[in-house]
């Protein structure tokens, strides 16, 4: 059946495709037509220079004969520790923030600040603290407990537990927000309820705060897992060709080596598609197996 669009219609619709058109054309131009053409140079031999050079799959069968591949893989999952560490300590930071006292607006903001911080500088700000001949925590760990700190940043042992640290400081923010507006969407009479049976604040805590908490729960760590697969900002600052024994090196930083230090970007869109489809395994997981954890209200 054909509808005759009235004037005023054509009008609407005209606005309307036009108030569109600018995020779908930025999308095509800057996010679909580079996606295609990464795809297309996997399958090349390519230095950003010459003219590409057809290879088919000899790009995807380097991949998994490099050793560092799978190095800046595990350091890429060693990452990940932080996760619940983080989730534990946004919850604990988010209760504590859960209460009307006075400057607590203040507290919140401070706590905030992090996550809005420039991390370029950020990053710098810690290479700083973290050196070790005169960087300020080997000196608090020497002028207060009388401990000589190691080389954090220039030791392959101590890289990734610096890197994970660096994490928790600007990451906890955040998610310590999405705790408390859970928190706060909690109703009070699911916490009356359990005083009349007679529950202490732990049995609350364990028995209605974390099963209603849950969708975050999800939410963090699908977000966590995702964003450490992508971690690169601080990795480039902080570890240095990859730091030590190549022990502080992501896979995304792996893939920025070999696109723009050997200029190598058929190789690095080939090991960029496999990350790519590995995150959405991954995730595809963690959304599979939701249902059995994530309680829905």
């Amino acid at each position: 059946m054909n509808i005759k669009l009235t004037g005023y219609r054509k009008k609407e619709l005209a606005w309307l495709y036009l108030f569109v058109a600018p995020p779908v054309l930025g999308f095509l131009i800057f996010g679909l037509t580079p996606m295609l053409f990464s795809m297309f140079i996997s399958f090349q031999k390519w230095d950003m220079i010459s003219s590409p050079t057809w290879i088919g799959f000899d790009n995807y069968k380097e991949l998994f004969k490099d050793e560092k591949v799978f190095k800046s893989l595990y350091n890429t999952v060693y990452l990940m520790i932080g996760i619940p560490i983080g989730m534990a300590l946004s919850l604990l930071l988010a209760i504590l923030m859960n209460r009307s006292i006075k400057g607590i607006s203040f507290l919140r903001t401070m706590y905030y600040l992090p996550v809005i911080s420039p991390i370029i500088a950020v990053s710098l700000l810690w290479q700083w603290i973290l050196n070790q001949d005169y960087g300020l925590l080997n000196q608090l760990l020497w002028n207060w407990f009388g401990i000589t700190g190691p080389n954090w940043l220039g030791d392959a042992a101590w890289v990734k537990p610096s890197l994970i640290l660096i994490g928790l400081w600007g990451g906890i923010g955040g998610n310590m927000v999405l705790y408390l507006a859970g928190l706060q969407s909690v109703s009070s009479t699911y916490y009356e309820a359990a005083e009349i049976d007679g529950a202490n604040g732990w049995q609350k805590f364990i028995r209605i705060t974390l099963p209603l908490l849950t969708p975050i729960h999800f939410f963090v760590v699908v977000m966590g897992v995702i964003g450490a697969f992508q971690s690169f900002s601080q990795i480039y600052v902080l570890a240095v060709d990859g730091g030590p024994e190549y022990s502080g090196a992501t896979i995304v930083y792996y893939i920025f080596q070999h696109a723009f230090k050997y200029f190598n970007m058929g190789f690095a869109s080939a090991a960029a598609w496999m990350l790519g489809i590995l995150i959405f395994v991954v995730t595809l997981i963690q959304f599979k197996f939701a249902d059995r954890w994530v309680y829905q209200d």
